[in-house]
């Protein structure tokens, strides 16, 4: 499903027991499978209004959803139905498809307020779907918008907990579509035509006034207007005679309505060319797996009693995005590293040029897959881990090394220690016979490649080990005076405490380079994440400045219409927001 998307129809994605919405395990699969970003889709509305039947058309077929001919409501809970794009191939449609709200049978309507939340969360485009006219009932039925401040929270603070932070909302809710359905009116206002749009925006319009009926007439208005400022409408007539609307599933696009048909289109071109990728603050943009971990996390914080958090479900989204570029960056890591290496290397540097370049890739990796690593946590994982797979590696280079350069001892030398064994050197000269021999072995030892860096580590242990073979061989040498075995066993210690310290600088001079290359690292490590927060920074403020136009928008609109109290409560959220960008800023620079 990775390379194609390929759902031959929808499945629940949230269920609604009735009692409680639970995540469908099936459906977090087929998300966490999908790797291109998501268009996420999602429609409401009172249950039988036609909501299932528009996604079925917008999924380009004509069964999919649940339609149903009677009365009752068909779709429980949220419906997932995972397509490729029909003109975006880097991207993944997402369309989602809630039950009815409203429907008498249920009683209790608190779980239609948390399906038309999760509903607002998880989308990039909202539709609200409708019968008839946007009249004062039309408004009554949308009055899940007005609680949505109740519903939802962006920031996490347990200090700011009864603190209205509705004014956020604007920079992560969805676009809003309004779909009319069995329209039948004409568009007109003041004996002039006006479009959809025009006829929704009229329709928001605010009353003057204070008292109780004024207030509950704009409350949903306001609420449109504050949390949507990027609003469409489309205007349905009937898609067929009312006979034929129980086999409207059946019916061929030329069978249906032509005014239906065309509005259809416009409406459809809308949802594939506007509706954007989903996306969270700072510009987080959302794939299938990412968008499983935000079902999960906000249908968990419903379960638990708590309210759906923006703020924290990006905190557990970057926890577990950032684990996992972790694990990535480190397989790839491995992977690159076993590939290209030639074990044993000649030098420790090849190995750690080699090292460089895939750590280098690695970062990369994590880098590119992270996001709001604030306290660097997963950096310093990375960089431990990356740290501790070289450490891994060198050693494996060394403990291959010496394994070859053993078994090349064992072969070269064997012979001549067969040779002491069986007493051919204990004679007069047989010393320094001996040592003519071993030189020679030594010499072909030296030529042999392939050794790896141990290779002369390895040739003065075994000169070691052999020391008292010699001292004997010496000793037992008749033709020597004791003044010259005395001179020969100076020698020979010299030429050990030589060997010994040409060892310990080897080591000295490995662990520089190792501490050299450790800096290096760090110093990479921290210029691209430093980077990274940057763009990250510069990504946050660009959103808050363009929550700060549409709020002007917003402002100069409630400014015409001479609402005043209004202007001023949204004058303060401007403010409010400057000042962060204001900060923003400074931190920056």
């Amino acid at each position: 499903m990775a390379s194609g998307i390929h759902m031959p129809g929808p499945v629940c994605l949230i269920e609604n027991s009735g009692e409680q919405l639970v995540v469908n395990q099936e459906a977090l699969e087929i998300l966490s499978s999908m790797e291109k970003p998501v268009v996420v889709v999602a429609i409401v509305g009172l249950y039988r209004t036609g909501k299932s039947y528009l996604m079925n058309k917008l999924a380009g077929k004509q069964k999919g959803f649940s339609l149903g001919s009677t009365v009752q409501s068909h779709t429980k809970g949220i419906w997932m139905w995972c397509l490729p794009h029909p003109q975006k191939p880097e991207r993944t449609l997402v369309l989602l498809d809630t039950e009815g709200l409203e429907d008498v049978k249920k009683g209790d309507n608190q779980n239609d307020c948390w399906i038309f939340a999760l509903a607002v969360l998880l989308s990039s485009t909202f539709i609200y779907n409708s019968i008839g006219t946007i009249n004062q009932q039309a408004m009554d039925q949308l009055h899940y918008v007005t609680k949505l401040t109740d519903l939802i929270k962006s920031k996490s603070s347990p200090d700011q907990s009864d603190v209205d932070d509705s004014g956020n909302f604007v920079g992560f809710f969805p676009n809003f579509v309004w779909t009319l359905r069995d329209f039948s009116l004409d568009l007109e206002e003041d004996g002039k035509s006006i479009t959809p749009d025009e006829y929704l925006e009229s329709s928001l319009a605010l009353k003057k006034g204070t008292d109780e009926n004024t207030k509950r007439f704009n409350e949903p208005r306001l609420c449109i207007r504050k949390f949507f400022p990027k609003r469409k409408c489309f205007i349905f007539d009937r898609p067929a005679d009312r006979k034929q609307l129980r086999e409207l599933e059946f019916m061929r696009e030329e069978e249906l309505n032509k005014e239906f048909a065309e509005e259809f289109e416009k409406f459809s071109s809308y949802i594939y060319s506007d509706s954007g990728v989903k996306t969270l603050s700072g510009g987080i943009i959302i794939n299938g797996r990412r968008l499983k971990s935000l079902v999960e996390t906000y249908v968990n914080a419903i379960s638990s009693g708590s309210l759906p958090c923006m703020e924290s479900a990006v905190m557990t989204l970057a926890q577990i995005e950032n684990s996992a570029a972790v694990q990535k960056a480190i397989t790839h890591y491995e992977e690159q590293m076993n590939q290209k290496i030639q074990m044993p290397t000649e030098t420790l540097q090849e190995l750690l040029a080699l090292h460089r370049t895939c750590e280098s890739e690695a970062t990369e990796i994590f880098v590119k897959n992270s996001f709001m690593d604030v306290d660097q946590n997963f950096q310093n994982e990375l960089g431990t881990q990356l740290e501790g797979k070289r450490d891994a590696f060198v050693k494996k280079n060394m403990d291959m090394s010496s394994a070859r350069c053993s078994d090349l001892l064992e072969r070269i030398f064997g012979p001549l220690e067969e040779e002491v064994k069986q007493g051919s050197f204990h004679k007069p000269g047989g010393y320094y016979l001996y040592l003519q021999k071993k030189q020679e072995l030594e010499k072909m030892y030296k030529k042999t490649p392939g050794k790896g860096l141990q290779a002369e580590e390895m040739l003065r242990k075994y000169n070691e080990s052999k020391e008292e073979v010699a001292e004997t061989l010496l000793k037992m040498d008749q033709s020597l005076t004791e003044k010259e075995k005395q001179i020969e066993v100076e020698r020979v210690k010299a030429e050990a405490a030589e060997a010994a310290k040409r060892a310990v600088e080897e080591m000295q001079k490995k662990h520089e380079q190792l501490m050299e290359q450790k800096e290096k690292s760090y110093q990479e490590l921290m210029k691209q994440m430093t980077e990274k927060m940057e763009q990250e920074r510069k990504e946050l403020m660009a959103e808050q400045e363009r929550i700060i136009s549409l709020k002007v928008q917003e402002y100069e609109r409630l400014l015409k219409e001479g609402l005043m109290n209004e202007c001023k409560k949204l004058f303060k959220e401007i403010q409010n927001i400057k000042d962060i960008v204001s900060s923003s800023s400074c931190t920056i620079l």
